[in-house]
């Protein structure tokens, strides 16, 4: 793989040379620049086709002699295993649930986007392109979302050769809806449980393979460490979380399909055991970590109804499709039955301010209107810890257009998920919504190939950073997930593999030996501290942390003090924590020790990256920063990069490399949505 460091790379010379923040001196090292060595050019609507065939084949014989590492069996890692192991490959793949189906990809509700123009209003590969980078505020790799939307057309494809039950309209073609931060209908679904029926789609894929014995499936195996061997990823140590066993497997090469990391903040939408020990393994040997700070706040979302929480519930930005959004104009009016506040005394702020998208507004304008109202005093629901923080999701007007029965077939299973949390009927009264932590658009650096900053480690899905920029557009993470599952991976891979098989490893090598010793000595650690703290409680006490200063809204002083926070409760976690039971069983509070503990250093990485950008974009929104009607406002003369940082050592500071963000095919500009 060529270097990802290029010395004599330098900034265009139509803008200024990039400066270090002020506000960020001393919180980190500045790195070489940046650059892809993978990224072809040309026209952008030739640059995937160009590079497939440039990649290296392997013939089917030699397929056979290699074996692939997968951790994860959501859609991008079930997707990967399905293909990879039908093409050939030996393929071990890895969860930590007790079944591939229940990985966190079922939970995704709303749909998935394609560009297939069905209801021929003005959709196409360009367009579902240019809405995606503008809805991730130019913070995106122009290359990589194009082939995203290329290959968007041929996911639907596969899903319905695999069964997957999209709705269909009346005359049995697949219907589509819209999403927010788009003006067209582009998203396929099924009902709202469009995550789960492509994840059995994926997965029964998958299954066919470990049938024909070219998948090995390692269920209830968490990975703790990545094991580098001259330079290449060459296997993880993984725990058997029902023995206890610390095992030692080994490949020609690696990939991380292990979600994202929103569980920093404690309460999100992702499954409680969704956590970032994966990614973070691997940082710490040496892949950069792109854009750490680019978290994306969902809207719509249950909002909070007390500390006793450890969770919070996701309710579809496919709602917005037909539900008004509103709170009361007057705050006296905020405890009042909803139903009694006439139509003259609600505010429809998003209709208000943003009249050419309305309700469909992207994710992280969505979340910040919501936020702001409540502020104001405007929020309704009930009180929690002294203030109201919802607003009204409303479906009366679509009731009375389109009836009960027609609303109840599109949204049905939500309004009852809905109906089983709050005791309340939405057909009857309006939904209470709020932001909450969802999904992340950092992760990993991967180059156009998928490849990591280590040889032969590959990231896919919501792991990697490569598609989204600063924030993620509704429908798009199944899309992503499934494009580098089925499609993109497997015609990357191959230009790595076309090497192989490299020459073989065991247990006695020194960096697999010290790989798993390191996990070892973690794991005694943890159980011998015998401290005074549950691991529970120092990672509610870091989500505080992470939501107060590193949320919705950021400034300098917060994240200064936010970094000071988290560095001290870190060491008193290190000699504090109390983690009960053996290593050599099941042991949940030893799984979430060891997770928090990673929470705690990737906290620090998205606080001092958030600091370093000074600039509002997308799900980053910096408050000296901002529009005089209070939108984002980026700064694209002195931030218009991916910002991938180097692990440069315990208690040593990170190291930041900057890859410039070059557009050739649209105008970077500023966004608005009004």
């Amino acid at each position: 793989m060529a270097s990802p460091i290029d010395p004599s790379h330098s900034t265009p010379t139509n803008e200024p040379p990039v400066q270090v923040s002020d506000d960020a001196q001393g919180y980190y090292v500045p790195g070489e620049p940046l650059v892809d060595p993978r990224t072809p050019t040309g026209p952008i609507k030739d640059r995937w086709t160009t590079r497939k065939f440039e990649n290296r084949l392997v013939n089917p014989a030699n397929r056979r002699k290699l074996s692939i590492i997968i951790v994860g069996t959501g859609l991008a890692g079930g997707a990967a295993a399905a293909t990879l192991g039908e093409a050939g490959y030996n393929v071990k793949s890895f969860c930590y649930q007790d079944s591939p189906r229940r990985a966190h990809s079922i939970a995704a509700q709303g749909g998935i986007n394609a560009a297939k123009n069905y209801k021929e209003d003005g959709d196409s590969t360009h367009r579902l392109f240019y809405d995606t980078v503008k809805g991730g505020d130019y913070r995106s790799r122009e290359s990589n979302v194009y082939r995203l939307a290329e290959v968007s057309a041929n996911i639907i494809d596969q899903c319905v050769a695999q069964g997957v039950p999209f709705a269909r309209e009346y005359g049995g073609l697949l219907d589509n809806r819209s999403f927010g931060g788009v003006q067209v209908s582009r998203t396929f679904y099924a009902r709202g449980q469009t995550g789960q029926q492509l994840l059995i789609g994926a997965y029964q894929a998958m299954e066919r393979q470990v049938a024909a014995g070219t998948v090995t499936e390692y269920t209830r195996h968490e990975m703790l460490e990545l094991i580098v061997a001259d330079g290449r990823a060459r296997g993880i140590i993984a725990r058997n979380m029902v023995t206890g066993e610390i095992e030692t497997h080994l490949a020609d090469v690696v990939v991380l399909a292990s979600g994202g990391y929103g569980n920093v903040f404690y309460l999100s939408t992702n499954a409680m055991g969704s956590n970032v020990t994966a990614t973070w393994r691997a940082h710490r040997k040496g892949a950069y970590f792109a854009n750490p700070c680019y978290t994306q706040i969902h809207p719509t979302c249950i909002p909070v109804s007390g500390s006793h929480q450890s969770k919070l519930t996701l309710m579809s930005e496919s709602l917005r499709n037909d539900g008004r959004i509103w709170v009361p104009k007057k705050k006296a009016d905020c405890d009042k039955d909803p139903r009694q506040i006439p139509e003259q005394d609600r505010d429809y702020y998003l209709e208000r301010i943003y009249p050419s998208f309305g309700n469909l507004v992207p994710r992280d304008i969505a979340s910040r209107g919501a936020k702001n109202v409540c502020d104001e005093g405007r929020g309704v629901g009930p009180e929690v810890d002294g203030v109201r923080r919802g607003v009204y999701l409303d479906f009366a007007d679509s009731i009375a257009r389109l009836g009960e029965d027609a609303v109840r077939e599109k949204y049905g299973n939500l309004f009852d998920m809905y109906k089983q949390i709050t005791g309340e009927n939405p057909y009857e009264v309006p939904m209470r919504i709020y932001p909450a932590v969802h999904y992340t658009m950092g992760g990993l650096w991967v180059d156009y190939d998928l490849q990591s900053s280590i040889p032969g480690l590959f990231v896919t899905g919501e792991a990697n950073f490569s598609d989204h920029g600063a924030n993620r557009l509704g429908a798009s993470a199944l899309m992503q997930g499934l494009a580098d599952g089925y499609f993109v991976l497997p015609n990357t891979i191959r230009e790595y593999l076309a090497d192989g098989p490299f020459d073989a490893l065991d247990e006695s090598h020194p960096a697999v030996a010290e790989a798993k010793k390191s996990v070892e000595d973690r794991v005694q650690h943890f159980l011998s501290t015998n401290g005074t703290r549950s691991v529970d409680s120092y990672h509610r006490e870091l989500g505080n942390i992470m939501w107060e200063y590193c949320g919705m809204e950021r400034t300098e002083d917060g994240l200064k003090k936010a970094i000071d926070l988290i560095r001290g409760l870190r060491e008193d976690f290190w000699r504090n924590v109390k983690v009960l039971g053996t290593a050599d069983s099941l042991n949940q509070s030893l799984e979430k020790a060891g997770r928090v503990a990673d929470f705690f250093e990737l906290g620090e990485l998205m606080c001092i990256d958030a600091l370093n950008r000074r600039e509002s974009c997308g799900g980053h929104f910096r408050a000296e920063s901002q529009t005089e009607d209070g939108e984002a406002l980026r700064h694209d003369d002195q931030f218009a990069y991916v910002a991938a940082w180097e692990f440069g050592g315990d208690g040593a500071q990170p190291v930041l490399h900057k890859e410039d963000l070059v557009y050739t095919a649209i105008e970077m500009k500023q966004r608005s949505y009004k």
